[in-house]
């Protein structure tokens, strides 16, 4: 190669490298996540706006904040129809195929399924069902976004012991689905109550796929239940408030924060009539934090949703803790793999994520984020109000606000 060669070389790479500082990032390698979620199966609302909200803030990484060092977000997404083979085989895809960096998990038998594969592949996961059996023995590599279900259970239980009137114990039922995630309220439900003197007084779990609740509704009364903690998905607590209408059942009911998505307020129009309290542990617009202007940020940008929905939010706050994980592995390792990943989520300490849900602190030992809590009015409106303040259950103090 001649001089003038060269020459031109170097002045085609110049002329590159500046186009490309014109019309974008040049980012240094893709970070490759994978997310298994429900897109098209009974309760898929929630999954599609987990993913659109986890879409939406990677892309926002990746156009306003230009990726994490240079490094440009690939989601890579796949519907799993609420079944678990089904999210098995994606997963296993992630790890064999696509070779991942990081996996996010949906439900909670798709994540108890999943963990060997993710195990025997190491990468660090995040399941967006919180379901406290997740983090039983061996917990490498699996986490929670916040609080596990247990941390509902306590919370719910703890709500109803302060404002149950008069001297006999508070009788709370249990309506659930008859699944992984309906059940995993069952135990710590039953296990707390006896610590506060509250009377589980009958326990109805049915399949997803069911329409009419009347049966078990009415068993819930005839036993005496003044208080109905649910855990099922928005369509099946809709058919709760039908069925507890047709046999004239006035009970209060309590749900944990998977109770809502959009869907449900359509669906709910003069059937919701603000019965339905929840255990919501994040942030709302009525909080104004930083975590709710990102929000708001999003919803103006990407159009997705135009006001505060906890799906929309939940698939923000797993993205949003993956991209500190991102953040934390090339600070403290100078490269970003599931290898780095893994080893600075087991360093997080207290981290803040602008009150869009509590601090997060994960240890070698603990993956389960937080255990903080709060009780929150579900309006029919798709507003909601806090009633409590935000509290450690066990530990601090209740405060009813409303």
């Amino acid at each position: 190669m001649n001089r003038a060669q060269e020459l031109l070389v170097i002045a085609g790479v110049a002329m590159a490298i500046i186009c490309a500082g014109l019309t974008g990032t040049v980012y240094a390698k893709d970070i490759k996540v994978g997310a298994a979620i429900n897109l098209t199966g009974p309760a898929s609302t929630w999954g599609q706006f987990h993913a659109k909200g986890h879409q939406d803030y990677f892309n926002y990484v990746n156009e306003v904040k230009g990726g994490v060092a240079g490094n440009k977000i690939d989601m890579i997404l796949v519907d799993t129809g609420y079944k678990v083979p089904e999210a098995v085989a994606a997963v296993r895809k992630f790890a064999v195929q696509d070779k991942v960096d990081m996996i996010a998990t949906w439900s909670a038998g798709a994540g108890l399924a999943a963990k060997p594969i993710i195990k025997r592949y190491e990468i660090p996961t995040i399941n967006y069902s919180t379901a406290w059996e997740i983090l039983q023995e061996p917990i490498d590599y699996m986490y929670l976004p916040f609080g596990s279900y247990k941390l509902d259970c306590y919370a719910v239980l703890e709500y109803i012991a302060a404002i149950h009137k008069g001297d006999n114990p508070p009788k709370v039922g249990l309506l659930t689905y008859n699944n992984a995630y309906g059940r995993s309220i069952h135990k710590p439900s039953i296990e707390y109550a006896k610590t506060k003197n509250i009377e589980i007084v009958s326990i109805e779990e049915f399949p997803s796929k069911t329409v009419d609740l009347t049966t078990e509704l009415l068993r819930l009364k005839n036993n005496g239940a003044e208080y109905v903690f649910i855990q099922m998905l928005p369509a099946a607590i809709i058919s709760a408030f039908k069925s507890a209408d047709r046999i004239d059942y006035d009970p209060m009911f309590l749900g944990t924060w998977t109770s809502t998505d959009p869907d449900f307020f359509k669906m709910g129009e003069g059937l919701i009539r603000d019965r339905l309290k929840m255990q919501f542990p994040g942030g709302l617009p009525v909080d104004d934090t930083e975590g709710i202007k990102i929000m708001k940020e999003l919803w103006a940008r990407y159009k997705t949703v135009d006001s505060f929905d906890t799906a929309y939010w939940e698939g923000v706050v797993v993205a949003m803790v993956m991209e500190r994980a991102f953040i934390r592995a090339q600070e403290k390792f100078g490269k970003i793999d599931a290898e780095t990943i893994n080893k600075a989520m087991e360093s997080f300490t207290n981290e803040d994520f602008g009150g869009l849900m509590p601090n997060i602190t994960y240890t070698r030992e603990d993956h389960g984020a937080s255990f903080t809590a709060r009780i929150v009015q579900v309006h029919e409106d798709g507003t909601f109000t806090p009633l409590t303040n935000f509290y450690v259950p066990g530990k601090e103090k209740i405060e009813i606000l409303k």
